[in-house]
C-alpha cells in the first residue's frame, strides 16, 4: 500500500533536488554476516585446537622415539647369524628373491646380507606407517574429546554471555545465577550478578526521579500557564504588559516541553511489556499530518514513499519516534527549496522508518553526540527556538525499548539520513 503526501503541487524536478527518494537499499542495521559461526576464532575453537595441537606433537615425538628404539633394536640385534665359508648351496625363498637357485657361497652372502637389510626397512616402513595411521585416528578422536571438553568448560561462559545480551536490550531484571564449584567462573558471574543489581537500582532511582520531578514541576507551570492566558485575554492590558505575556508565555511552552520530554524519556527507557500490532507507516503518516503546516511555512517540501510495515510495541511511543525525526528534519533544514523525504519498509525481517532530509552539513565526529540530551548540532545546553533537545535522545530510547536500532548518516550536500530498524 503506498500513501502519497506532499506539501505543495508537483513541481518540476531540479538538478540539486532529485524527486525521489535515494535510489540506494534500504539499510539494514546488522554489520555484513562474517565467517561461519564453526571458523569464528572462539574461545572453544582456539581450546580445542590447543588440545588436539599438544596431543598431536606429543604422538609425533612419542612415534619418532619409538622409530629410532625400533630401527636401533633392528640393526644391532638383527644381525647375521652366519656365513657360508664352502660348498654349493641351493635354496629356494619367496622372501629373498636372490637366495633362489644355485649360487656361490660368496653369492649367497652377499644376498643374504642384502635380504635382511630389505627386511628390515620394510618392517620399519610397515611400522612407521601403521603408527601414522593409528597417530591420525587418535587425533581426530583427541579434537573432537577436547572440542567437547572445552565446550563443557566454556558453558558458564556461554550463560554470561547471553545474559549482557538480555541486559543490553534494557532487561535489566535477567541474572546469571550460576549453579556449580566455587570456582573462578562462578565468582565471574557472582559478580556480574552483583552488578546487574547495582544497575538496577540506580536506573531505578534515575527514573523515579525524572518522573517525579516531572509530574512536580507540571502543576506550577500548568498555573503559570493559566495565569498569563488571563492576563493576555485581559483587553484592557497596555501593550507592554501584552508583550511580556507573550514572552513568559513562550518561555514557559517550553518549560512545559521540558518536562514532557523528561518523563517520556523515563518512561521509554524501559523495555515494552504491553505490546500491540503498529504499523510504521501510519505512525509516519501521522508525523507528517502534524508536520505539514510548520513545513509549509518553512518552504519544506514533505515526500513519502510509505510501506505497511507492523512491529509489535506501543503505538504512542512509536508515533513519537515518527514525530520527532519528522520535525527534527524540518527543522534543521535549508532556507529554501527543502525537502524532507519519509520511508516505511520491512526488509530482513525488521521494519525500517527512514528520514532524509536537506540541511546543514553535518561532520561524522558530531553524528553521535546528536542523540546525548540537550545536545545539538555546533551547541551544547543552549536555548534554541527549534526545540529542547531531547528528540533524539527520545527516539533512541523508544527504539531501544522495542528492541531496536536508530542511526544517524550525514547526506551528501548536506542533512542527515536517520534511519530506525524494529523487529517484525
Amino acid at each position: 500500500m503506498r500513501v502519497p503526501h506532499g506539501a505543495r503541487p508537483a513541481q518540476p524536478p531540479q538538478p540539486d533536488r532529485p524527486p525521489s527518494l535515494p535510489p540506494r537499499p534500504l539499510w539494514d542495521p546488522h554489520p555484513a554476516e562474517g565467517p561461519l559461526p564453526w571458523l569464528r576464532p572462539t574461545i572453544r575453537i582456539r581450546l580445542t585446537v590447543l588440545y588436539g595441537g599438544m596431543f598431536l606433537i606429543a604422538g609425533v615425538l612419542l612415534l619418532w622415539i619409538i622409530y629410532l628404539l625400533a630401527a636401533q633394536a633392528l640393526h644391532h640385534g638383527n644381525g647375521q647369524l652366519f656365513t657360508l665359508t664352502s660348498g654349493q648351496v641351493q635354496i629356494n625363498s619367496d622372501t629373498c628373491p636372490g637366495l633362489q637357485g644355485e649360487t656361490s657361497t660368496a653369492a649367497f652372502n652377499q644376498a643374504l646380507a642384502h635380504c635382511m637389510d630389505v627386511q628390515r626397512a620394510q618392517a620399519l616402513n610397515t611400522l612407521l606407517k601403521r603408527s601414522l595411521i593409528a597417530l591420525i585416528g587418535l587425533a581426530v578422536v583427541a579434537f573432537a574429546f577436547g572440542y567437547v571438553m572445552a565446550g563443557r568448560v566454556l558453558a558458564p561462559l556461554g550463560r554470561i554471555t547471553r545474559t549482557a545480551r538480555g541486559v543490553v536490550g534494557s532487561d535489566l531484571k535477567r541474572r546469571i545465577e550460576l549453579d556449580g564449584p566455587d570456582d573462578e567462573l562462578k565468582e565471574l558471574a557472582d559478580t556480574f550478578d552483583e552488578m546487574l543489581d547495582r544497575l538496577e537500582r540506580s536506573f531505578d532511582a534515575q527514573r523515579r526521579f525524572v518522573a517525579n520531578a516531572s509530574h512536580e514541576l507540571r502543576t506550577p507551570l500548568a498555573i503559570n500557564r493559566t495565569l498569563l492566558e488571563v492576563q493576555l485575554a485581559d483587553p484592557g492590558a497596555s501593550p507592554d504588559l501584552q508583550q511580556l505575556g507573550r514572552t513568559l508565555l513562550a518561555t514557559n511552552e517550553r518549560s512545559e516541553q521540558l518536562v514532557e520530554g523528561l518523563l517520556l524519556l523515563a518512561r521509554s527507557e524501559n523495555e515494552i511489556v504491553d505490546r500491540k500490532p503498529v504499523d510504521l507507516a501510519e505512525a509516519a503518516s501521522q508525523a507528517l499530518d502534524q508536520t505539514r503546516s510548520e513545513a509549509q511555512a518553512k518552504g519544506v517540501e514533505l515526500q513519502s514513499d510509505l510501506d505497511a510495515a507492523v512491529v509489535q510495541g506501543n503505538g504512542v511511543l512509536l508515533e513519537r519516534i515518527a514525530l520527532n525525526l519528522v520535525q527534527n528534519a524540518v527543522r534543521y533544514n535549508v532556507a529554501q527549496d527543502g525537502w524532507v523525504r519519509v520511508r516505511t519498509a520491512v526488509e530482513g525481517g525488521q521494519a525500517l522508518l527512514v528520514v532524509a532530509n536537506t540541511g546543514p552539513v553535518v561532520p561524522a565526529y558530531e553524528v553521535d553526540n546528536l542523540f546525548e540530551p540537550f545536545r545539538r548540532l555546533r551547541t551544547e545546553r543552549t536555548g534554541s527556538d527549534k526545540g529542547v533537545g531531547l528528540g533524539l535522545s527520545i527516539a533512541r530510547s523508544v527504539a531501544r525499548a522495542h528492541g531496536g536500532l536508530i542511526t544517524a548518516e550525514p547526506r551528501e550536500g548536506g542533512g542527515l539520513v536517520m534511519r530506525v530498524a524494529i523487529p517484525v
